[in-house]
């Protein structure tokens, strides 16, 4: 059975929030992309550091020099399935369960062609070597906070927390998990988002979102400047609730920033979801 017939990731989540909130633990650190959009009220993530490479990348059987088509791509989420039968038509791909090791193992058996993993998930686990290929994210758009760890602990959190945090790393995941959440996306639903911060304040959000009745996706682009913070409230001043900020903790994170990245994120999500029901009744 795949990750989502049998609890999705929360699965891995909730040992973690138990001890938490049993006081056995006063941090805990999560991958953001396989942390539940909808989070415990009593534990808030505080932090979001700088973020690592958020591309997917192709991974060959150890010895293999190029993909073996006969042999299918194994990979764990639906976003990547659906964006692998148009990078590589006519190749199986079929879902793949274990943690990171446990795939490898399988790769290796034989049992498949090739394996699709987070760049940033093999980096931090010493296993850059086995990548075979990046994948930009104009050809596979990543899930919502792709790269980016989180921070979560109670609400009475230690001051030193906030040190961890990255701006820039707060207001793309900010963005991306407002996106995914207008959508009703998890891990398993195919919708992704990713955002970029230039040196000039300008947010850059593509979003994903794939349309169960016409078997179609719906992908659009969206900036804004977010230095430009006076402007940006009034023109979006119809739609901002200052108490909307799901994914903070309002005494760490300055509530204008968290309230641009997350308006901005539902903002797109509306549209593409006006376009998907658009497509419907054609």
């Amino acid at each position: 059975r795949t990750l989502d017939q049998v609890g999705g990731k929360g699965l891995f989540v909730r040992e973690l929030d138990a001890a938490l909130l049993e006081g056995r633990v006063d941090i805990t650190v999560h991958s953001l992309k396989d942390l539940p959009m909808e989070t415990h009220p009593e534990l808030p993530v505080v932090a979001f550091p700088r973020r690592a490479d958020p591309r997917d990348v192709l991974v060959l059987p150890e010895g293999a020099a190029e993909l073996d088509r006969t042999k299918p791509i194994g990979c764990a989420s639906r976003r990547r399935a659906l964006q692998l039968e148009r990078l590589f038509p006519g190749v199986e791909v079929r879902p793949v369960r274990g943690n990171v090791q446990t795939r490898l193992r399988k790769l290796d058996s034989g049992e498949y062609g090739a394996l699709v993993l987070a760049s940033a998930g093999l980096c931090r686990l010493g296993l850059e070597g086995r990548i075979a290929r990046y994948f930009s994210t104009e050809e596979m758009l990543p899930a919502a906070g792709q790269g980016i760890l989180a921070v979560q602990t109670r609400r009475d959190a230690p001051a030193w927390l906030e040190g961890l945090n990255d701006p820039d790393a707060r207001d793309c995941a900010l963005a991306e998990r407002a996106f995914v959440r207008v959508l009703d996306g998890g891990c398993s639903s195919p919708v992704a988002a990713h955002a970029t911060i230039a040196e000039d304040g300008k947010l850059t959000l593509r979003g994903l979102y794939y349309v169960e009745a016409t078997g179609k996706s719906v992908i659009e682009t969206e900036f804004i400047y977010l230095a430009k913070e006076n402007l940006l409230q009034k023109d979006l001043s119809d739609s901002i609730d200052p108490t909307d900020c799901t994914d903070h903790k309002k005494v760490v994170f300055k509530p204008n920033a968290c309230n641009l990245a997350e308006n901005f994120g539902r903002n797109l999500a509306r549209r593409l979801q006006a376009e998907g029901k658009a497509q419907e009744e054609r």
